[in-house]
Order: C-alpha cells, then structure tokens, then sequence
C-alpha cells in the first residue's frame, strides 16, 4: 500500500503540472522505490527508468562530495588559503579566500564573468581565466551570497589541481565517485550516444531580470539554466560544475546512498562517518538572509543544504536536522538521512517556479507527498 501511496503522489504530481519525472529511494544497498511517471515533453515518448533529466545545482552535491574525498585523502584543506592549491586565484582581494569560505558559498564571489556566453560557459580554462581576474563583490569570508553557477568552476579546478594525476573533473568524478560505488547515468557531459534519452527541460516563464542585481549577476539571462541554454546539444555534451549534471533519478538515489551510508555504499568506504557528520553544520551567519537569493539559504559548512525546520529548511527534506541534500532549480532535488539510511532523488523536467518548491504547502508543492509516502515506504531509523 506504501508503494501505491508513492504512485499516486506522482500521478498527482503531474495532474498538477509536472510533465514527467522519476523518483527511485536507495537504503543500503537496497532499492526502496524505483518509479517514473509522464512523457519526456508534451505529446512526446513516456518516461523510463532510463531517461536521463538535467537536475541543475543538484551537481553541485556531487562537486562538493569530489572536493571532500580530497580533503579525505589529505590532499585538501578546508582551513587552508585556496592560494594553496591555486596561486593566480589570489588577485583583486581574494588573497584571503579559504576553501572553507569556497564551499559554503561565503567566497564573495557570485558573479559570472562579464559577456558570458554558453560557448565561453563550456570552455573550463576561459572560465577558470575570469574567475582568477574576479574582484570580489564582498570580502571574502564575511557574506552569505550564494554562488549560482560559478561555484562548480572553483570547487571543480580546487579537485583538479589537487589531483596528483590532475585529471579534469569529468574524469575525477567517473573514476573514484561513480566507478567504486558501480554508479552509471550520472553524467558531467552526456556522450553523443546517449544523448536520445536526454528529457528536454520544459518551462513556462522566460528568464529575465529579478530586481535583485546581485542574483541577476550570478544567474545572467545569457545562461541562464533553461531550456534556451540546457536543451542544446553543446550545453548537454559540455561540463558544467555548478549546474550541468545530467542524470536518472536511479543514479541519483545511488549516489546520494554514499552520504545516507556514512560515506561507505556498495561495500566501498570513501568518507569516514566523522566527516560526513560534519556536514550538518550549518554554515557561518546561518540564518542571515542569503544576498543572492534574497532569502535564509539553510546551507551547511560542506556544500551541502541541510534538513530541519521549514522554514528555512526545504520542506521536501522533513525535520530532520543531519539530513543533507541538494536542489536544483526548477525543483530537481536529492537528500541523504544519514540517521534512517535513505537516499531518494527526484528528477524531473518541469522549472517549477520558485514559489512552488519552497512551499509547505501540498496542494502548490507536489512533491511533498511524494516525500512524506517515500519516507512512509521506508520507514523509521535504522
């Protein structure tokens, strides 16, 4: 009766806008749920288990998770200057810049650079270019102002020039994330291939200006994560760190398992439980709203966002304080409880508007049920 429940908050889901989606909840090794539901657009082919979904910041988990295996291994420090590992990022006032102010998103630096373009977007070393020229817009360290997209650009080359191999991100990540854990369709660049089986991001409202300058600096309309930019084969096939990850919602359960299990899934240990527990501490200035998106951001110190109470917690992610995830914009989110072992991921191909994904509200925020019936599905602690 559980499993029914999750199939009717989907069917609800989409009787409430939704054009397909995926949700599949991991406990251990143990698939929970593995369900999907609609077409991959309007009039289009149904949905599968196999359909591949853009879930926008949802990326910047696994780009959090890649930066602290390299603080697991000591090849990274979180209280270190990123000069450390990056000399030429230390121009125009980021001198002092922590990798600890990097990941939280207390770096000063939202921006995206000037004229950017989804060509320049996609091209790494143009982008790592501009952000080693960046004045910051507050000094670093002092500021809650999440970093939208260039967030993935820092954190990502942080992993790269810490690498002894100095493998590009893309390669990081399918090599010591995807690989030992036996994850597939999680993609940093979707190969030509696979490309059939990408849904197209679908969206009711055209982006334009937020009133608020400094959100509208870090997301410019130019890029803006859409379907004029996401639905085209460059963007699909490019490496996006901050918001470009393309994935199905089973890739996603699977990953997020690693966090759910305490840094150990699929018999593979890459984070020890110490360090994964430090990770539901909320960030500096916690519940000082966030200057770029213009309300409380309930981020923890590791990247990602955290459980509790709503506000200012997501309300997908129950009470629960240890709780960690990732949203993307438009409504595509993972979490991972690490208490009760469960990791669910959601992917869809709606933008749902704002006031819709931050609302607890059921009859707006369709996938609130659909959390609580999986939840019920897997039920209590371990």
């Amino acid at each position: 009766m559980s499993e029914q429940r999750v199939h009717e908050a989907m069917e609800r889901a989409l009787a409430m806008g939704e054009i397909g989606l995926q949700v599949c909840a991991r406990r251990g090794d143990d698939i929970v749920f593995d369900g999907w539901a609609g077409a991959v657009e309007e009039g289009g082919p149904t949905v599968t288990g196999d359909t591949l979904f853009a879930v926008f910041s949802v990326t910047k988990a696994v780009v959090a998770t890649a930066a602290h295996l390299q603080a697991e291994r000591g090849h990274l420090r979180y209280d270190a200057p990123v000069t450390e590992y990056w000399p030429e990022y230390g121009r125009h006032g980021k001198e002092a810049t922590m990798v600890g102010d990097v990941l939280c998103h207390r770096a000063g630096v939202p921006q995206m650079p000037a004229g950017v373009t989804p060509e320049r977007m996609c091209d790494w070393d143009w982008m790592v270019a501009q952000i080693e020229d960046f004045r910051p817009v507050f000094a670093p360290g002092t500021t809650n102002a999440y970093h939208e997209l260039v967030w993935g650009w820092i954190v990502g080359e942080l992993v790269r020039r810490t690498d002894p191999d100095r493998r590009p991100l893309a390669q990081f990540v399918r090599e010591e994330l995807c690989e030992p854990l036996g994850i597939t369709d999680l993609y940093f660049g979707v190969p030509e291939a696979e490309l059939g089986r990408v849904a197209p991001v679908v969206a009711d409202r055209v982006p334009g200006p937020s009133g608020n300058p400094y959100f509208d600096q870090s997301m410019p309309v130019a890029v803006f994560p859409g379907p004029a930019v996401h639905n085209t084969e460059l963007v699909r096939t490019s490496v996006l760190p901050g918001a470009g990850v393309l994935m199905s919602a089973r890739a996603g359960a699977h990953f997020f398992s690693l966090l759910a299990g305490r840094g150990q899934a699929c018999g593979a240990r890459l984070l020890s439980p110490e360090r994964v527990a430090s990770f539901a501490e909320p960030r500096p200035d916690a519940h000082q709203v966030d200057k770029v998106m213009g309300w409380v951001a309930w981020v923890g110190v590791g990247g990602y966002w955290l459980g509790g109470d709503s506000p200012p917690a997501y309300p997908v992610l129950g009470p629960n304080p240890h709780v960690l995830a990732h949203p993307g914009i438009g409504g595509s989110i993972g979490w991972a409880d690490p208490d009760s072992g469960l990791a669910v991921a959601i992917c869809h191909n709606w933008m749902q508007p704002d006031e819709v994904q931050g609302s607890n509200d059921p009859g707006v925020n369709p996938f609130l049920e659909i959390a609580d019936a999986v939840r019920s599905l897997a039920g209590g602690p371990r």
